[in-house]
């Protein structure tokens, strides 16, 4: 399979600016098999350890932080000669490693010749808890699951993708019928690299939703194994509260939806864990759209969307006969699926906000900010387009680019300009 964050670690590799690099994201979203691949690529060899499997490696760091002798200690449990430039260093499940994470301050200070990559499972949760975190020392990457180009891709669909980033809409609206049909797969499929690889050897849906299961699974046995006793119950209602959050019309996050009489502060440090662990997008509302949108946020207010479309599909029991049932995949949870593949297309490129006014029936899907603008975004579900709340945020706020995310083909009107949801991305 193809990962595009590969055209990333290209860059970072090339840089003249480079640091230890450290890989977040969830767990299976590809962490380990995105590093081998690049390195496959790009180096002449890696050293890999990984610090769960390689128990006795644990204590690496905890004499100091000398670099040689760290260095000459992965080259022995590697088997691998390093060579500064030709090699890549990469440790995984660095958070079973104590000091692990303060070690890639001083790969920097002392060994910045060297390419040295860092990832794990809920790396998130170790990030914020870790007091010695090597601030400035090292660069980031977010990997999120396969987005709708890359599934297109791993079933051999390139060719439709290379039409869809031309933006040629002509060519691309002879083959609507085809790309509709495959984001219904993709919707159920999702972006989760095995339930990708799993449809594109056998194309059986009743295989992915297994992996789906099996992943879901090994989320819940995280909560039980990372987080604190007291709150693993907490998380767990709000983490099987989160379809029915999404199937609102407004979908504000509602605390009562978790149990009845739930309040905010009962349940923070779940919200926060499932965010640190990166297995929720928590999108909040603006006060006002406005420059920079980051200075109008209000915590108080937000949206919840998961980790991953199909996972969102397999908790919600989503059945297969939904796929070939016309469009009503599209609609399903009144929309649910459909804004929350709006946001995992958005969120590769864009810090998402949501715009709701206060006493008002104007709610704006997302706002985006870009080339100095404030981009608003409505997403449509079925095929009734009528956009009022965008058509008076428009002209409430004198906005010169809005978009329409639908069904529908590609055109522009004087005011905003309709995107098909299969073209999301090239937003």
């Amino acid at each position: 399979m193809k990962r595009y964050a590969i055209e990333q670690l290209k860059k970072w590799k090339e840089s003249n600016r480079r640091k230890p690099l450290i890989i977040e994201g969830a767990r299976q979203v590809g962490k380990t098999w995105l590093v081998k691949e690049f390195a496959l690529q790009q180096y002449k060899n890696i050293a890999y350890i990984n610090f769960e499997e390689q128990v006795y490696l644990r204590e690496l760091f905890v004499t100091d932080f000398d670099t040689d002798r760290i260095i000459e200690a992965i080259s022995a449990a590697s088997h691998t000669d390093i060579v500064s430039g030709e090699t890549l260093i990469f440790l995984d499940e660095i958070q079973e490693a104590e000091h692990g994470l303060t070690s890639l301050k001083y790969f920097k200070e002392n060994a910045p010749g060297q390419h040295v990559i860092a990832a794990g499972s809920l790396l998130g949760l170790e990030i914020h808890k870790n007091s010695s975190f090597p601030v400035g020392k090292v660069q980031f990457l977010t990997l999120r699951p396969m987005c709708f180009f890359e599934f297109l891709e791993a079933i051999g669909e390139e060719r439709l993708v290379k039409i869809i980033e031309a933006k040629d809409w002509d060519n691309i609206n002879l083959f609507a019928s085809r790309i509709k049909e495959l984001l219904k797969k993709y919707y159920f499929v999702g972006g989760m690299p095995e339930a990708v690889l799993t449809y594109s050897e056998d194309r059986n849906f009743d295989n992915v939703r297994e992996v789906q299961n099996e992943i879901l699974k090994s989320y819940d046995f995280d909560f039980s194994k990372h987080a604190p006793a007291d709150v693993v119950p907490r998380i767990r209602m709000l983490w099987n509260s989160l379809p029915a959050q999404l199937s609102k019309e407004n979908r504000k996050f509602i605390y009562g939806l978790i149990k009845e009489g739930a309040r905010a502060r009962e349940y923070e440090i779940a919200l926060q864990w499932l965010s640190d662990g990166g297995l929720i997008y928590k999108i909040s509302n603006v006060t006002a759209p406005r420059i920079p949108l980051k200075s109008y946020e209000d915590k108080s207010a937000f949206k919840i969307f998961i980790l991953d479309i199909g996972l969102l599909g397999a908790m919600s029991g989503l059945d297969v006969t939904t796929i070939v049932d016309g469009n009503r995949i599209f609609t399903e949870f009144k929309g649910a699926l459909t804004e929350q593949y709006t946001l995992q297309e958005l969120i590769l490129h864009h810090e998402p906000y949501y715009y709701s006014k206060e006493n008002a029936r104007q709610e704006i899907d997302f706002l985006i900010q870009a080339d100095g603008k404030i981009i608003p975004i409505e997403v449509k579900a079925e095929e009734n387009l009528k956009a009022k709340s965008l058509r008076q945020f428009v002209a409430d706020n004198s906005i010169d680019t809005a978009y329409r995310v639908s069904m529908s083909n590609y055109r522009e009107e004087s005011w905003m300009t309709n995107i098909p949801l299969y073209a999301v991305s090239t937003l």
